[in-house]
C-alpha cells in the first residue's frame, strides 16, 4: 500500500474509507471488529472533527495502518484554506 499524506480530518477519513473497502470491511465489519458502532466509524470518515482519538487508533490497528508524525514538506501547498 502506498503512502497518503493526509492535512484535514475529510482526507484522513477518505484514506480509511478507501483501505477499509480494500480490507473487504463494510463500516458495521470494522467497527464489530473494534467494538464500536457503525455511525461512529461513518463519523471518521466522514472528516467528523467530534471523532475521538481512540476511535482512530482503534481503527488505524484494525486496518493494519500506523501513524506518522513527520516535519511537513515545504513544497506542498501551505495555504490554510487547505486544513479547513
Amino acid at each position: 500500500m502506498s503512502e497518503h499524506v493526509t492535512r484535514s480530518e475529510k482526507q484522513l477519513g477518505a484514506v480509511l474509507r478507501r483501505v477499509r473497502k480494500q480490507h473487504g470491511f463494510t463500516q458495521a465489519g470494522l467497527g464489530e471488529k473494534i467494538h464500536m458502532r457503525q455511525a461512529t466509524i461513518s463519523k471518521l470518515e466522514g472528516g467528523s472533527s467530534a471523532s475521538r482519538l481512540h476511535t482512530l487508533m482503534a481503527s488505524l490497528a484494525a486496518l493494519d495502518l500506523e501513524l506518522v508524525v513527520r516535519p511537513r514538506r515545504r513544497n506542498a501547498r501551505d495555504d490554510m484554506e487547505v486544513l479547513f
